[in-house]
């Protein structure tokens, strides 16, 4: 029955990794566990940026990777004047807390105005859950680290049985 739950999380992990379009390096390790290494790309961190967002005034996201962190810059058409834009931008800080994946914005601003905190808070909330399953995340597996580096973000998990 070990043998068959091992084999079954095993899958669940590969399979979420498949799904996912992400690099991945899998290598088991000595007590039966699963180290899985996953690697997201600027296009792949793009996108689950402007779709974690979710504000049809952002136009233009770009998104560049630094070392240790996220740099985010757009363009966001004002409400009640869609010829005017105003600059939108923020960094973005991965971590890990307790075995999952933590996004941190901070510098959040729309032309130098501060950003609600309500909004960042979401914002933070919904990018580390997306950023998570793209990212090889399951009930099974707990984050050990996250590195962004220019030219991805890497993610390492470990398995248990």
């Amino acid at each position: 029955m070990k043998y068959i739950s091992k084999q079954l999380v095993l899958l669940v992990l590969l399979g979420t990794v498949v799904l996912s379009a992400c690099k991945a390096n899998v290598s088991r390790n000595d007590d039966g566990s699963v180290t899985v290494e996953t690697s997201v790309t600027q296009e792949q961190l793009q996108e689950v940026i402007s779709s974690s967002i979710a504000d049809p005034l952002v136009q233009e996201l770009t998104v560049s990777l630094q070392n240790g962190y996220v740099s985010v810059i757009g363009v966001r058409q004002r409400l009640n004047d869609a010829s005017k834009t105003d600059e939108m931008s923020f960094r973005l800080d991965l971590g890990v807390s307790n075995g999952e994946l933590t996004a941190s914005v901070s510098d959040a601003q729309i032309d130098g105005i501060a950003i609600e905190q309500n909004r960042v808070d979401n914002w933070n909330q919904t990018i580390a859950n997306r950023l998570a399953m793209i990212g090889g995340g399951n009930r099974n597996a707990t984050l050990q680290s996250v590195s962004v580096t220019p030219e991805q973000v890497t993610m390492t998990w470990l398995a248990n049985r």
